[in-house]
C-alpha cells in the first residue's frame, strides 16, 4: 500500500504532529513500507496454526522477588500540592 502526502498529513493532524516539508517524504516512504509489511504478514497462511494461550507454554518465567525497595514518601511529595484530602490530590472539577 502506498500512502500519499495528503494521507500522511491527515495522520499527522490526528496524531497532533507537526511534520516539516523536508520530513514529509521520509514519513510518507516509511509509513508506506510499514503498511506494505503488514499486508505481507496478513497474507501468511495461519489457518492451520493453533492459537497459543501463553508464549512460554510448558515453561515458567523467572520473576524477581516482590520486595519493597523504596520508602513511602507520599507526604513529602504532597507537601507542595495546592490541595490534598485523605492522601489524595484535590483537583478542580472538569466535567459537569
Amino acid at each position: 500500500m502506498s500512502l500519499t502526502r495528503k494521507d500522511v498529513e491527515g495522520i499527522a493532524h490526528l496524531a497532533r504532529l507537526e511534520i516539516t516539508d523536508a520530513e514529509m517524504s521520509v514519513y510518507t516512504d516509511s509509513l508506506s513500507k510499514i503498511l506494505s509489511f503488514v499486508e505481507q504478514l496478513g497474507a501468511a497462511d495461519t489457518g492451520s496454526i493453533e492459537p497459543m494461550a501463553h508464549p512460554l507454554e510448558g515453561e515458567s518465567q523467572r520473576l524477581r522477588p516482590d520486595e519493597v525497595t523504596e520508602t513511602d514518601q507520599h507526604e513529602k511529595y504532597q507537601s507542595n500540592a495546592p490541595a490534598v484530602a485523605s492522601a489524595l490530590y484535590v483537583v478542580p472539577k472538569v466535567i459537569e
